[in-house]
């Protein structure tokens, strides 16, 4: 099925939640034994510019109902409160609502798969929290493919985002597109190898096949195109 123009269509999150199934059930029975993959939502951290509160409630007691040995603190001392005032304060929200296939050996984290949604991008904040968390999964040795079907911003591109970060020298890779990293093997000078199959898209085009890593040496073949037109014909686009 041609790539849909998502500039148009206000069904993504639908789409989204029937094609991360589909990519979960094309790996599951493609797996090497000793993997398994799951479906799950990832943390996400944001740092905050100024201090803001958690997106929780939080119940105080009236100091009434406490016993009077708890109204007044005894080991701090009277005046010294600002001497506790934190080095660093950041907006932690719990869970993206997002979900992603992971794939695991032996309870370790060995790869994900993420679908790139217009929230991850629609401001520099969750810009940069995306950018970080799969930066981070590289950094820990865990292989990443990621899809965007989403030109917009037209200035803005995870592949490349990344790629400043690490010096990696690809050509742009403009958005809608889908990048597959490998990462491991220690180099010499201090790190890991990094290796990309980068693939932009065009809107009416075919979805490439991709390798998502699992090691050095093995990969499973996923295919873009058959699990998006599954998940589309799901949702009746």
């Amino acid at each position: 099925m041609p790539l849909h123009d998502w500039n148009e269509l206000a069904d993504w999150e639908t789409v989204h939640t029937y094609w991360i199934a589909e990519l979960g059930r094309w790996l599951r029975p493609r797996l090497p034994p000793g993997y398994r993959t799951s479906l799950g939502t990832f943390p996400a951290l944001v740092v905050a510019p100024a201090p803001v509160g958690p997106d929780v409630s939080v119940r105080r007691h009236p100091e009434s109902l406490l016993p009077a040995a708890q109204n007044v603190p005894t080991n701090v001392p009277s005046g010294n409160l600002s001497e506790l005032a934190p080095d660093l304060e950041v907006a932690l929200a719990l869970l993206d609502p997002a979900r992603a296939v992971f794939v695991t050996r032996a309870g370790n984290l060995v790869a994900v798969i993420e679908l790139i949604s217009p929230r991850n991008k629609d401001r520099p904040e969750t810009r940069r929290s995306t950018t970080d968390r799969l930066l981070g999964y590289l950094t820990h040795g865990i292989h990443v493919l990621f899809v965007d079907v989403h030109p917009r911003p037209l200035e803005f591109s995870f592949a490349d985002d990344l790629a400043a970060l690490v010096q990696f020298p690809s050509p742009p890779c403009p958005a809608p597109c889908a990048v597959s990293y490998r990462v491991g093997g220690p180099v010499p000078e201090g790190g890991l190898y990094l290796a990309a199959w980068q693939r932009p898209q065009a809107i009416g085009a075919a979805l490439p096949t991709l390798p998502l890593p699992l090691t050095r040496e093995v990969a499973v073949d996923i295919d873009l195109e058959q699990t998006y037109a599954r998940a589309a014909a799901d949702a009746y686009l």
